[in-house]
């Protein structure tokens, strides 16, 4: 487990070490344009939504270690083959293979967390998970910032060269972890990937969470890098100095609110969490929405924009010990690896529609954009308290069905229940 949790956040490192200036390289460096710029950073959704599918499926034949091995690799051709592209061609090609790569990560990393714990440390695993995948963004964009030279494509080569050795380290490093146990399908033989899809589909509270997952990272992170930003420019007139506080913020909030949090969530029930996400989120939207819309003076509008990233951060760390174990508890055995790059899946269309959405609707009509998402996020609360009614009282609250297998039979009840 502390080797996948390094190899978490050297991933997250090796991603905020390059991608914020992605841009820069490809449209100023290259000179290449900014069309062909946006169109690299649509890539890499599009790559994502291309291989993830198929990720679930292999994962459950091959295992998670092959997989995430594969796709390691398959970062580091395309990392370094970016760092030295110099068509439009060869950029989106280097660029699809670094995206597919990265994106099969993170269905192959959860499943073996997944693997590696148990009911009881699930929680913890997935929060610690999360803390350091924000960490290493924060700190691979800020080392990185300081390597480049917009003038200098050379700064950029060896920026990308070093993301490649890191991707190439991580391989020699997973490649000496060894899975506690590896659980069989349900049934016997594999099924094919047409059955398995159906399978989950016919999980009605899985269906019901991805329906929410989908509403989660729209409203969120979806927002965070485009329609947010436009809004807090345009409508708050936010200077790039407070937004880049904003976005401090929000990860401060998140390194060290995250296992303060973790003690709250783990005592209730995981459907009450994610709908009091919703109405922290509420808040932030209504606050956003006076930054923007209050007619106050610019420092309160900065304070108020800057509030609402820490609120964000805050609805975040309560999550990540609570969707991921879920997915998990969901999962029949042996089905996890499918299980999480379905829920992979859906954050990639959110993320690939949310910014779409929002960044045209917060620059043109800013009041109707806050209204907007202040209702999707109050609409995760009623989809959460509905997706609790399904939900099985092992699934909502694990701790407290341990509490009541003990007082009801003791251990023997309770190792009975574990082997059941």
């Amino acid at each position: 487990m502390r080797r996948i949790h390094v190899g978490n956040a050297l991933s997250a490192f090796g991603l905020g070490f390059t991608v914020p200036y992605l841009y820069v390289y490809v449209a100023q460096v290259r000179d290449l344009g900014a069309a062909t710029a946006g169109l690299v950073l649509a890539v890499f959704a599009v790559a994502a939504l291309v291989v993830l599918p198929f990720a679930g499926r292999a994962i459950v034949r091959r295992g998670p270690l092959p997989v995430l091995l594969a796709a390691l690799a398959s970062a580091a051709v395309g990392s370094l083959a970016l760092g030295i592209s110099g068509t439009a061609v060869s950029v989106l090609l280097s660029a699809a293979v670094l995206g597919a790569g990265q994106a099969v990560m993170q269905p192959a990393l959860a499943t073996m967390i997944v693997d590696c714990s148990t009911t009881e440390t699930r929680s913890r695993a997935f929060a610690l998970q999360f803390f350091l995948q924000n960490l290493g963004l924060g700190v691979g964009g800020l080392i990185g910032g300081h390597l480049v030279d917009s003038s200098r494509a050379a700064s950029f080569t060896l920026l990308f060269a070093i993301q490649a050795a890191i991707f190439l380290l991580l391989v020699v490093l997973m490649s000496t972890v060894r899975i506690p146990h590896a659980p069989k399908i349900e049934g016997g033989t594999p099924q094919g990937g047409r059955a398995s899809w159906t399978q989950l589909l016919g999980n009605r509270a899985m269906v019901q969470l991805s329906v929410l997952g989908f509403v989660l990272f729209f409203a969120c992170y979806g927002q965070f890098e485009s329609g947010l930003s436009a809004y807090g420019v345009e409508a708050a007139g936010i200077s790039t100095s407070a937004l880049g506080t904003a976005l401090a913020a929000n990860t401060a909030m998140i390194v060290v609110a995250q296992f303060a949090v973790l003690k709250f969530v783990e005592r209730r029930k995981r459907s009450r969490v994610i709908a009091a996400v919703g109405l922290t989120w509420a808040v932030a939207w209504a606050i956003a929405g006076y930054a923007g819309l209050g007619h106050g003076s610019q420092a309160m509008a900065t304070g108020a924009f800057v509030s609402t990233y820490a609120l964000f951060g805050l609805g975040e760390a309560m999550l990540s010990p609570t969707l991921a174990p879920l997915v998990a508890d969901l999962a029949p055995t042996g089905m996890a690896g499918q299980y999480n790059s379905a829920f992979a899946l859906v954050k990639q269309l959110a993320l690939a529609v949310g910014p779409a959405v929002g960044g045209p609707l917060a620059a043109a009509l800013p009041a109707p954009y806050v209204v907007t998402f202040l209702l999707f996020s109050l609409a995760i609360t009623v989809l959460a308290i509905r997706l609790g009614r399904r939900l099985t009282p092992a699934q909502n609250q694990p701790s407290a069905a341990r509490t009541l297998v003990v007082a009801q039979g003791g251990p023997s009840a309770e190792r009975a229940s574990a082997r059941a």
